[in-house]
Protein backbone atom coordinates (compact mmCIF):
# COMPACT_ATOMS: atom_id res chain seq x y z
CA UNK A 1 0.00 0.00 0.00
CA UNK A 2 1.48 3.32 -1.08
CA UNK A 3 1.89 6.08 1.47
CA UNK A 4 0.16 9.33 0.58
CA UNK A 5 2.86 11.89 -0.22
CA UNK A 6 1.85 15.46 -0.85
CA UNK A 7 3.12 19.03 -0.49
CA UNK A 8 1.39 21.57 1.75
CA UNK A 9 2.06 25.31 1.56
CA UNK A 10 1.51 28.05 4.16
CA UNK A 11 2.13 31.80 3.95
CA UNK A 12 2.90 34.60 6.37
CA UNK A 13 3.58 38.32 6.11
CA UNK A 14 5.71 40.86 7.94
CA UNK A 15 4.55 43.67 10.21
CA UNK A 16 4.18 46.25 7.46
CA UNK A 17 1.91 44.27 5.15
CA UNK A 18 -1.18 46.50 4.80
CA UNK A 19 -3.59 43.86 6.12
CA UNK A 20 -1.35 43.21 9.13
CA UNK A 21 -0.91 46.94 9.64
CA UNK A 22 -4.70 47.24 9.90
CA UNK A 23 -4.86 44.31 12.32
CA UNK A 24 -2.25 45.96 14.55
CA UNK A 25 -4.07 49.30 14.54
CA UNK A 26 -7.40 47.64 15.34
CA UNK A 27 -5.97 45.54 18.17
CA UNK A 28 -3.99 48.48 19.56
CA UNK A 29 -7.29 50.35 19.89
CA UNK A 30 -8.93 47.40 21.69
CA UNK A 31 -5.88 47.09 23.96
CA UNK A 32 -6.06 50.77 24.86
CA UNK A 33 -9.75 50.58 25.76
CA UNK A 34 -9.29 47.46 27.89
CA UNK A 35 -6.31 48.96 29.72
CA UNK A 36 -8.52 51.85 30.83
CA UNK A 37 -11.82 49.99 31.15
CA UNK A 38 -11.64 46.17 31.51
CA UNK A 39 -15.38 45.91 30.82
CA UNK A 40 -15.22 47.91 27.59
CA UNK A 41 -17.08 46.58 24.57
CA UNK A 42 -15.32 47.58 21.40
CA UNK A 43 -14.88 46.54 17.80
CA UNK A 44 -12.45 48.45 15.61
CA UNK A 45 -11.87 48.10 11.90
CA UNK A 46 -9.18 49.77 9.86
CA UNK A 47 -8.61 50.23 6.14
CA UNK A 48 -5.50 51.73 4.53
CA UNK A 49 -4.57 52.84 1.06
CA UNK A 50 -1.91 55.16 -0.31
CA UNK A 51 -1.76 58.07 2.15
CA UNK A 52 -5.15 57.28 3.74
CA UNK A 53 -6.26 55.52 6.93
CA UNK A 54 -9.94 54.93 7.72
CA UNK A 55 -11.06 53.82 11.19
CA UNK A 56 -14.54 52.63 12.14
CA UNK A 57 -15.22 51.76 15.77
CA UNK A 58 -18.21 50.76 17.85
CA UNK A 59 -17.70 51.21 21.55
CA UNK A 60 -19.51 51.03 24.85
CA UNK A 61 -17.05 52.10 27.48
CA UNK A 62 -16.40 54.45 30.35
CA UNK A 63 -12.99 55.19 28.84
CA UNK A 64 -12.05 57.71 26.18
CA UNK A 65 -9.43 56.77 23.59
CA UNK A 66 -7.90 58.99 20.90
CA UNK A 67 -8.21 56.59 17.97
CA UNK A 68 -6.21 58.79 15.61
CA UNK A 69 -3.28 59.00 18.01
CA UNK A 70 -3.24 55.25 18.54
CA UNK A 71 -3.31 54.63 14.79
CA UNK A 72 -0.48 57.05 14.07
CA UNK A 73 1.70 55.62 16.86
CA UNK A 74 1.13 52.09 15.61
CA UNK A 75 1.94 52.96 12.01
CA UNK A 76 5.11 54.83 13.00
CA UNK A 77 6.33 51.87 15.06
CA UNK A 78 6.22 49.59 12.00
CA UNK A 79 9.09 51.55 10.45
CA UNK A 80 8.10 52.69 6.99
CA UNK A 81 10.58 54.97 5.24
CA UNK A 82 9.59 58.35 3.77
CA UNK A 83 7.82 57.69 0.48
CA UNK A 84 6.38 54.36 1.66
CA UNK A 85 3.85 55.42 4.29
CA UNK A 86 3.94 58.23 6.85
CA UNK A 87 1.83 57.74 9.96
CA UNK A 88 2.17 61.40 10.93
CA UNK A 89 1.29 62.91 7.57
CA UNK A 90 -1.31 60.47 6.19
CA UNK A 91 -4.95 61.51 6.00
CA UNK A 92 -6.85 59.81 8.81
CA UNK A 93 -10.64 59.57 8.96
CA UNK A 94 -12.56 58.14 11.90
CA UNK A 95 -16.13 57.26 12.70
CA UNK A 96 -17.08 56.19 16.22
CA UNK A 97 -20.59 55.12 17.21
CA UNK A 98 -22.03 53.62 20.35
CA UNK A 99 -22.24 49.85 20.56
CA UNK A 100 -25.42 48.05 21.58
CA UNK A 101 -23.37 45.30 23.24
CA UNK A 102 -24.07 44.80 26.92
CA UNK A 103 -21.17 45.72 29.20
CA UNK A 104 -19.96 42.57 30.94
CA UNK A 105 -19.29 43.12 34.65
CA UNK A 106 -15.66 42.37 35.47
CA UNK A 107 -13.49 43.30 38.42
CA UNK A 108 -11.16 46.26 38.50
CA UNK A 109 -8.31 43.82 37.79
CA UNK A 110 -10.10 42.59 34.67
CA UNK A 111 -11.14 39.25 36.16
CA UNK A 112 -14.59 37.92 35.24
CA UNK A 113 -16.90 37.16 38.22
CA UNK A 114 -17.59 33.54 39.18
CA UNK A 115 -21.29 33.68 38.35
CA UNK A 116 -20.75 35.06 34.84
CA UNK A 117 -21.04 31.57 33.33
CA UNK A 118 -24.70 31.51 34.36
CA UNK A 119 -25.50 34.96 33.01
CA UNK A 120 -23.49 35.40 29.80
CA UNK A 121 -24.77 34.02 26.48
CA UNK A 122 -23.38 34.03 22.97
CA UNK A 123 -24.36 37.12 20.99
CA UNK A 124 -23.27 35.73 17.65
CA UNK A 125 -23.84 32.47 15.79
CA UNK A 126 -20.36 30.98 15.51
CA UNK A 127 -18.56 27.74 14.75
CA UNK A 128 -15.07 28.10 16.21
CA UNK A 129 -12.26 25.74 15.27
CA UNK A 130 -9.03 24.83 17.01
CA UNK A 131 -6.14 22.61 15.99
CA UNK A 132 -3.00 21.09 17.53
CA UNK A 133 -0.43 18.50 16.46
CA UNK A 134 3.01 17.13 17.31
CA UNK A 135 4.78 18.59 14.27
CA UNK A 136 6.46 21.37 16.30
CA UNK A 137 7.25 22.15 19.92
CA UNK A 138 4.38 24.66 20.00
CA UNK A 139 1.91 21.97 18.84
CA UNK A 140 1.39 23.84 15.58
CA UNK A 141 1.65 22.72 11.93
CA UNK A 142 5.21 22.98 10.61
CA UNK A 143 4.48 24.99 7.41
CA UNK A 144 2.87 27.97 9.19
CA UNK A 145 5.47 27.92 11.98
CA UNK A 146 8.31 28.17 9.46
CA UNK A 147 6.49 30.88 7.50
CA UNK A 148 6.03 32.94 10.69
CA UNK A 149 9.68 32.43 11.71
CA UNK A 150 10.84 33.70 8.32
CA UNK A 151 8.53 36.73 8.54
CA UNK A 152 9.81 37.53 12.02
CA UNK A 153 13.37 37.05 10.80
CA UNK A 154 12.89 39.59 8.01
CA UNK A 155 11.40 42.11 10.45
CA UNK A 156 14.20 41.62 12.98
CA UNK A 157 16.96 41.83 10.34
CA UNK A 158 15.51 45.07 8.97
CA UNK A 159 15.10 46.58 12.45
CA UNK A 160 18.68 45.59 13.39
CA UNK A 161 20.07 47.31 10.30
CA UNK A 162 21.22 44.06 8.67
CA UNK A 163 18.83 44.59 5.74
CA UNK A 164 18.26 48.37 5.92
CA UNK A 165 17.01 48.59 2.35
CA UNK A 166 14.14 46.20 3.03
CA UNK A 167 10.58 47.45 3.37
CA UNK A 168 8.47 46.29 6.35
CA UNK A 169 6.02 44.82 3.81
CA UNK A 170 7.21 41.35 2.74
CA UNK A 171 5.70 37.89 2.32
CA UNK A 172 6.98 34.42 3.11
CA UNK A 173 5.89 31.03 1.82
CA UNK A 174 6.99 27.55 2.86
CA UNK A 175 6.21 24.30 1.04
CA UNK A 176 6.59 21.10 3.08
CA UNK A 177 6.36 17.55 1.79
CA UNK A 178 4.27 15.24 3.96
CA UNK A 179 4.14 11.48 4.13
CA UNK A 180 0.64 10.84 5.35
CA UNK A 181 0.22 13.34 8.19
CA UNK A 182 3.95 13.59 9.00
CA UNK A 183 6.25 16.32 7.60
CA UNK A 184 9.35 14.94 5.90
CA UNK A 185 11.21 17.79 4.17
CA UNK A 186 11.03 21.42 3.16
CA UNK A 187 10.51 21.47 -0.60
CA UNK A 188 10.73 25.22 -1.13
CA UNK A 189 11.01 28.57 0.61
CA UNK A 190 9.87 31.69 -1.25
CA UNK A 191 10.29 35.28 -0.08
CA UNK A 192 8.58 38.18 -1.81
CA UNK A 193 10.36 41.41 -0.93
CA UNK A 194 9.75 45.12 -1.34
CA UNK A 195 12.26 47.82 -0.55
CA UNK A 196 14.51 50.62 -1.74
CA UNK A 197 16.13 49.69 -5.02
CA UNK A 198 18.62 52.57 -4.85
CA UNK A 199 20.20 51.43 -1.58
CA UNK A 200 19.87 47.67 -2.05
CA UNK A 201 23.02 45.73 -2.96
CA UNK A 202 23.34 44.06 -6.37
CA UNK A 203 20.88 41.18 -6.92
CA UNK A 204 23.27 38.32 -6.22
CA UNK A 205 24.59 39.99 -3.08
CA UNK A 206 21.06 40.83 -1.89
CA UNK A 207 19.94 37.22 -2.32
CA UNK A 208 23.00 35.87 -0.51
CA UNK A 209 22.51 38.34 2.34
CA UNK A 210 18.83 37.46 2.80
CA UNK A 211 19.57 33.73 2.75
CA UNK A 212 22.45 34.04 5.21
CA UNK A 213 20.68 36.45 7.56
CA UNK A 214 17.14 35.02 7.60
CA UNK A 215 16.52 31.76 5.76
CA UNK A 216 19.51 29.64 6.76
CA UNK A 217 19.13 30.23 10.54
CA UNK A 218 15.45 29.25 10.39
CA UNK A 219 16.13 26.05 8.48
CA UNK A 220 19.23 25.20 10.53
CA UNK A 221 17.12 25.24 13.71
CA UNK A 222 15.36 22.10 12.42
CA UNK A 223 18.08 19.79 11.08
CA UNK A 224 17.14 17.23 8.47
CA UNK A 225 14.18 19.12 7.01
CA UNK A 226 16.12 20.85 4.25
CA UNK A 227 18.64 19.41 1.83
CA UNK A 228 20.37 20.20 -1.44
CA UNK A 229 17.06 19.84 -3.25
CA UNK A 230 15.27 22.53 -1.21
CA UNK A 231 14.49 25.47 -3.49
CA UNK A 232 15.28 28.89 -2.02
CA UNK A 233 13.53 31.65 -3.93
CA UNK A 234 13.96 35.38 -3.33
CA UNK A 235 11.71 37.55 -5.49
CA UNK A 236 12.25 40.01 -6.95
CA UNK A 237 16.00 40.40 -7.13
CA UNK A 238 15.78 43.46 -9.37
CA UNK A 239 13.25 46.22 -9.65
CA UNK A 240 12.38 46.45 -5.96
CA UNK A 241 9.37 48.68 -5.37
CA UNK A 242 8.28 50.48 -2.19
CA UNK A 243 5.89 48.37 -0.16
CA UNK A 244 2.97 49.04 2.13
CA UNK A 245 -0.24 50.90 1.30
CA UNK A 246 1.54 52.71 -1.52
CA UNK A 247 1.64 49.34 -3.28
CA UNK A 248 -1.62 47.69 -2.17
CA UNK A 249 -4.52 48.45 0.16
CA UNK A 250 -5.19 46.73 3.48
CA UNK A 251 -8.13 45.80 5.68
CA UNK A 252 -8.59 44.35 9.18
CA UNK A 253 -9.32 40.62 9.30
CA UNK A 254 -8.17 39.51 5.86
CA UNK A 255 -5.44 37.18 7.11
CA UNK A 256 -7.43 34.70 9.20
CA UNK A 257 -5.54 31.69 7.81
CA UNK A 258 -2.22 33.37 8.62
CA UNK A 259 -3.54 34.18 12.10
CA UNK A 260 -4.53 30.58 12.81
CA UNK A 261 -3.10 27.41 11.25
CA UNK A 262 -1.96 28.34 7.77
CA UNK A 263 -5.00 26.46 6.43
CA UNK A 264 -3.56 23.12 7.62
CA UNK A 265 -6.41 23.06 10.13
CA UNK A 266 -9.83 24.65 9.84
CA UNK A 267 -10.54 28.11 11.20
CA UNK A 268 -13.86 29.78 11.90
CA UNK A 269 -13.46 32.35 9.15
CA UNK A 270 -14.31 35.37 11.30
CA UNK A 271 -11.63 37.99 11.86
CA UNK A 272 -9.79 37.63 15.16
CA UNK A 273 -8.35 41.14 15.37
CA UNK A 274 -10.24 44.29 16.28
CA UNK A 275 -12.66 42.67 18.75
CA UNK A 276 -12.84 42.65 22.52
CA UNK A 277 -12.40 39.19 24.09
CA UNK A 278 -16.09 39.06 25.08
CA UNK A 279 -16.94 38.35 21.43
CA UNK A 280 -17.56 34.62 21.10
CA UNK A 281 -15.98 34.42 17.63
CA UNK A 282 -12.65 35.52 19.11
CA UNK A 283 -13.07 33.87 22.51
CA UNK A 284 -14.32 30.63 20.93
CA UNK A 285 -11.31 30.39 18.60
CA UNK A 286 -8.95 30.64 21.55
CA UNK A 287 -10.98 28.15 23.57
CA UNK A 288 -10.98 25.61 20.73
CA UNK A 289 -7.20 25.94 20.41
CA UNK A 290 -6.84 25.51 24.19
CA UNK A 291 -8.84 22.29 24.17
CA UNK A 292 -7.07 20.88 21.09
CA UNK A 293 -3.64 21.70 22.53
CA UNK A 294 -4.46 20.00 25.83
CA UNK A 295 -5.80 16.91 24.08
CA UNK A 296 -2.50 16.53 22.23
CA UNK A 297 -0.37 17.44 25.27
CA UNK A 298 -2.27 14.83 27.30
CA UNK A 299 -1.20 12.16 24.82
CA UNK A 300 -4.79 11.42 23.81
CA UNK A 301 -3.91 12.08 20.15
CA UNK A 302 -0.99 13.06 17.97
CA UNK A 303 -3.19 15.46 16.02
CA UNK A 304 -6.53 16.98 16.92
CA UNK A 305 -9.11 19.37 15.54
CA UNK A 306 -11.88 20.78 17.72
CA UNK A 307 -15.03 22.48 16.44
CA UNK A 308 -17.42 24.25 18.82
CA UNK A 309 -20.73 25.70 17.60
CA UNK A 310 -22.63 28.45 19.43
CA UNK A 311 -26.16 29.72 18.89
CA UNK A 312 -27.36 33.27 19.51
CA UNK A 313 -28.82 33.77 22.96
CA UNK A 314 -27.51 30.52 24.44
CA UNK A 315 -24.66 29.92 26.85
CA UNK A 316 -23.95 26.22 26.32
CA UNK A 317 -22.56 25.38 22.88
CA UNK A 318 -24.82 23.55 20.47
CA UNK A 319 -22.15 20.99 19.69
CA UNK A 320 -18.56 19.91 20.28
CA UNK A 321 -16.88 17.90 17.55
CA UNK A 322 -13.44 16.32 17.91
CA UNK A 323 -11.45 14.69 15.12
CA UNK A 324 -8.06 13.05 15.61
CA UNK A 325 -7.44 11.79 12.05
CA UNK A 326 -6.81 8.24 13.19
CA UNK A 327 -4.16 9.27 15.75
CA UNK A 328 -6.34 9.08 18.87
CA UNK A 329 -5.51 6.80 21.78
CA UNK A 330 -9.26 6.61 22.35
CA UNK A 331 -12.07 7.04 19.84
CA UNK A 332 -12.99 10.60 18.97
CA UNK A 333 -16.33 10.54 20.77
CA UNK A 334 -14.66 9.46 24.01
CA UNK A 335 -12.13 12.26 23.71
CA UNK A 336 -14.94 14.75 23.04
CA UNK A 337 -16.76 13.53 26.15
CA UNK A 338 -13.63 14.05 28.23
CA UNK A 339 -13.23 17.49 26.65
CA UNK A 340 -16.72 18.51 27.78
CA UNK A 341 -15.88 17.54 31.34
CA UNK A 342 -12.47 19.19 31.21
CA UNK A 343 -13.48 22.58 29.82
CA UNK A 344 -16.68 24.49 30.54
CA UNK A 345 -17.35 25.95 27.09
CA UNK A 346 -19.90 28.53 28.17
CA UNK A 347 -18.60 32.03 27.28
CA UNK A 348 -18.64 33.31 30.86
CA UNK A 349 -16.69 30.29 32.10
CA UNK A 350 -14.16 30.58 29.28
CA UNK A 351 -13.38 34.16 30.27
CA UNK A 352 -12.28 32.90 33.69
CA UNK A 353 -10.40 29.85 32.41
CA UNK A 354 -8.49 31.87 29.82
CA UNK A 355 -8.00 34.81 32.21
CA UNK A 356 -9.74 37.25 29.90
CA UNK A 357 -9.95 40.18 29.58
CA UNK A 358 -7.32 40.64 32.32
CA UNK A 359 -4.58 39.07 30.18
CA UNK A 360 -5.27 41.56 27.43
CA UNK A 361 -4.55 44.65 29.48
CA UNK A 362 -1.43 46.12 27.91
CA UNK A 363 -0.34 45.21 24.41
CA UNK A 364 -1.03 41.48 24.05
CA UNK A 365 -3.67 41.83 21.36
CA UNK A 366 -1.50 44.11 19.27
CA UNK A 367 1.38 41.64 19.60
CA UNK A 368 -0.88 38.79 18.50
CA UNK A 369 -1.74 40.72 15.34
CA UNK A 370 1.55 39.59 13.74
CA UNK A 371 3.13 36.11 13.51
CA UNK A 372 -0.13 34.36 14.43
CA UNK A 373 -2.61 34.20 17.31
CA UNK A 374 -2.01 30.50 17.95
CA UNK A 375 1.13 28.79 19.16
CA UNK A 376 2.19 32.00 20.92
CA UNK A 377 3.86 30.60 24.00
CA UNK A 378 6.37 33.45 23.59
CA UNK A 379 3.65 35.87 24.67
CA UNK A 380 2.27 33.73 27.47
CA UNK A 381 -1.08 33.45 25.68
CA UNK A 382 -3.31 31.52 28.13
CA UNK A 383 -4.86 29.35 25.41
CA UNK A 384 -1.38 27.82 24.94
CA UNK A 385 -1.23 26.66 28.58
CA UNK A 386 -1.12 22.85 28.79
CA UNK A 387 -0.34 22.51 32.49
CA UNK A 388 -3.77 20.92 33.06
CA UNK A 389 -3.24 18.25 30.40
CA UNK A 390 -2.72 15.53 33.00
CA UNK A 391 -6.15 16.37 34.41
CA UNK A 392 -7.67 15.80 30.98
CA UNK A 393 -5.83 12.50 30.60
CA UNK A 394 -7.18 11.30 33.95
CA UNK A 395 -10.71 12.33 32.97
CA UNK A 396 -10.48 10.40 29.71
CA UNK A 397 -9.32 7.26 31.52
CA UNK A 398 -12.13 7.58 34.07
CA UNK A 399 -14.83 7.99 31.43
CA UNK A 400 -13.65 4.92 29.53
Amino acid sequence: MKTNRHVFVSDSVTRGHPDKLCDQVSDAIVDRYLARDPAARVTAECAVASGIVFLAARTRSEATVDLSAVARETIDAVGYRPGEFDGRQCTLMTTVVGAADERIPVGADGTAPEDLAERMVAREQVTAAGFACRQTETLMPLPIVLAHELARGLDEARAAGLLPWLSPDCKTQVAVEFEGRAPRRVVAVALTLTGDQETAPPPAAARALVLETVVEPVLAARPGLSDGKTRLLVQPLTGLSPGGPALHAGLTGRKTAVDSYGEYGHHGGAALSGKDPFRIDRLGAYAARYLAANIVAAGLAEECEVQVSYGIGEAAPLSLFVQTFGTGRLDDQAIAAAGREFLDLRPGALLRTLRLPATQRGELLQQLAVYGHMGRADLGAPWEDTTRAVELEDLAETLT
